[in-house]
């Protein structure tokens, strides 16, 4: 396996963030459809911002948001895996799963696949006894793909993030949970 690559599914590769993928991934920052469900599309320099903090996440825990690769093309499309959430919530601290894919890898199945092999990285490798995973209620598509995932939701889980001031639209989020016993 190559040295940066973490995981790797039927068509993907998960692994560590190379330079050459800060141009595409300040390009789907930038996208207004990427970002829909975020408080605002990224300049350049928060996205490379962003991408410092995603290898500083990575290298401080084992794991995290790993660029993902087309296996077959080697192209970037995005990132997906696990972070730290530790934002004042009802669950936190917690592990999220989450994921960032360009608009021209969407429908193909690969924030599912991607996901999966995060989520049982965490659960196998990491001993991880829950994976939660939130958005804003909107968002349908990621949604989807948490209940393709096992993820269950209640809304009595539902919350405000707290780093959107009040009466932000985007404020309010749904909470999804898979633990290890789920799968």
């Amino acid at each position: 396996m190559d040295d940066d690559v973490r995981l790797r599914t039927a068509r993907l590769l998960l692994r560590g963030w190379r330079a050459a993928d800060r141009e595409p991934f300040a390009r789907l920052n930038a996208d207004p459809a990427v970002m829909e469900h975020f408080p605002q599309v990224l300049t350049r320099r928060e996205s490379d911002a962003a991408a410092d903090r995603i290898a500083a996440h990575l290298a401080e825990h084992g794991f995290g948001l790993w660029a993902v690769e087309v296996a077959a093309t080697g192209g970037f499309v995005g990132f997906t895996g696990l972070q730290r959430a530790v934002f004042p919530a009802h669950f936190t601290p917690a592990v999220e799963v989450g994921w960032r894919l360009a608009r021209h890898a969407w429908g193909r199945g690969y924030a599912t696949e991607a996901a999966r092999a995060a989520a049982a990285f965490g659960f196998d490798d990491c001993g991880l006894a829950e994976i939660v995973s939130f958005t804003v209620p909107a968002n349908v598509r990621s949604r989807a793909v948490m209940r393709r995932l096992g993820m269950r939701h209640s809304s009595t889980d539902d919350f405000d993030h707290p780093s959107l001031p009040e009466g932000h639209p985007l404020k309010r989020h749904v909470l999804y949970r898979l633990g290890a016993d789920d799968r």
